[in-house]
């Protein structure tokens, strides 16, 4: 009987403790918070907003008021400082260690990998990017990723995933570094229209809410030539109808100019890279809406840090061929008026350094608010997230970062946000 009654006793303690705590979250959650600064930046118009006053609850904008002559008690005083919306990078891969490359990288478990994740995430979240697309992973490391920042286990930025990216076999996105002995395959790997719907279905099934594929041959694979298409029109018609049918957007790695014009002319919503575009290349992307994420900060890791790192000679070779050719052609897509989103392939570079290629955008012929508006606005249509992300909006999710200064008059104090927002919550305080 003693037992019994301990154990009701028990049981209603645990009951209680839950109740409480869910009253508590529930109490959280309904607050009100006021966040003051400086100014603002309309990223929509690039017009600076002075004094505004933002108040949020339940982690959405409620009312923005640009009209207060004295911080309310209370308040979230960011005096000094620009706010911004949180940034935006669609090329990221956070399980994948910069200083791990080539043969390093047949070193590294599943969980270690998705470990090392969790510190990538941290540091990205830190350096104000509030959203990521993730365009690849092994094992669906990064839908567990995503899910555990969404169930507030780690600390993050907002996750869009591909999973395993998709590819023919011997491709970019397939394991080439060890012999035919070892029979190792990429679990992304994928031949023929039909193999490649199947493994769409898959990476859906297992969490993915974006498809990523190889359109051609890359940089850091070994084996692949990186200009050379490598899916027929077909196998990537049947990928990108099969990812659009539920509801998914698709990113295509593709340097080469053929792999680039197939896969716009296929449907694809993102080119990643477009090193080698040509004037139709550009015509059609512009007709057909296409987004070029290209990452024209990278080639200075690959060339000065990636022999240490463990990139092979091949592809330190394979880079001294793209890098300038990429950033030439980003001048001229930037000209031409393609739609451009931020895509930094941190991962490749170390993580947390992704607002490095601000600079470099703007040195390549983006003004500062045509860069803010590729980590900004861009990616939040590419993701068809408007109505939620992008901008500080009444209505849209509070994802505010601070800066000192005017980022319109220096790009490059977005290497150093001081605050962070992400849905209403801080994760990084003056």
């Amino acid at each position: 009987m003693k037992t019994k009654t301990s154990y009701l006793k028990r049981t209603l303690t645990t009951l209680l403790i839950i109740a409480t705590t869910y009253t508590i979250a529930a109490s959280a959650s309904a607050e009100t918070t006021q966040v003051y600064a400086d100014a603002m930046l309309d990223v929509n118009s690039g017009k600076l907003l002075k004094r505004p006053l933002i108040t949020i609850k339940d982690g959405i904008i409620t009312n923005i008021d640009t009209k207060q002559s004295s911080v309310p008690e209370g308040t979230i005083d960011l005096s000094g400082h620009t706010i911004m919306p949180g940034l935006m990078d669609m090329h990221v891969h956070l399980t994948s260690d910069a200083e791990q490359h080539g043969y390093k990288r047949l070193a590294s478990s599943l969980p270690r990998v998705t470990l090392t994740g969790v510190k990538h995430a941290k540091r990205t979240l830190m350096a104000g990017f509030t959203t990521v697309r993730n365009v690849g992973a092994p094992g669906f490391a990064d839908v567990a990723l995503r899910d555990a920042i969404a169930d507030g286990d780690i600390l993050g930025p907002r996750m869009f995933v591909a999973g395993r990216s998709i590819g023919v076999t011997g491709g970019h996105c397939d394991n080439n570094l060890l012999p035919h002995l070892y029979k190792v395959k990429s679990g992304g790997v994928a031949d023929g229209p039909w193999a490649m719907r199947e493994k769409v279905r898959e990476n859906i099934k297992y969490g993915a809410n974006v498809i990523k594929f190889c359109a051609t041959g890359g940089v850091l694979s070994k084996g692949t030539k990186v200009g050379v298409q490598q899916l027929a029109f077909e196998e990537m018609q049947a990928l990108i109808e099969e990812a659009h049918m539920r509801g998914l957007t698709v990113a295509a790695h593709a340097h080469g100019t053929e792999g680039i014009l197939t896969a716009i002319k296929a449907g694809v919503d993102s080119i990643e890279h477009a090193s080698f575009l040509n004037d139709e290349a550009i015509k059609l992307a512009k007709k057909m809406g296409t987004y070029f994420s290209m990452d024209v900060y990278v080639t200075e890791y690959i060339l000065g840090e990636g022999e240490k790192a463990g990139i092979l000679e091949e592809s330190l070779a394979k880079e001294r061929t793209v890098g300038k050719k990429q950033r030439d052609n980003f001048r001229k897509a930037v000209k031409a008026g393609v739609n451009m989103v931020f895509g930094s392939d941190a991962g490749v570079y170390p993580h947390g350094d992704n607002p490095k290629q601000f600079s470099r955008m703007v040195k390549f012929g983006m003004t500062p608010l045509q860069a803010i508006q590729a980590a900004t606005i861009n990616p939040a249509k590419l993701l068809k997230q408007s109505k939620s992300l992008g901008s500080i909006e009444v209505g849209k999710m509070a994802d505010i970062v601070a800066v000192k200064g005017n980022p319109l008059d220096n790009i490059e104090i977005l290497e150093d946000v001081k605050f962070v927002m992400k849905q209403g919550a801080v994760f990084k305080a003056l």
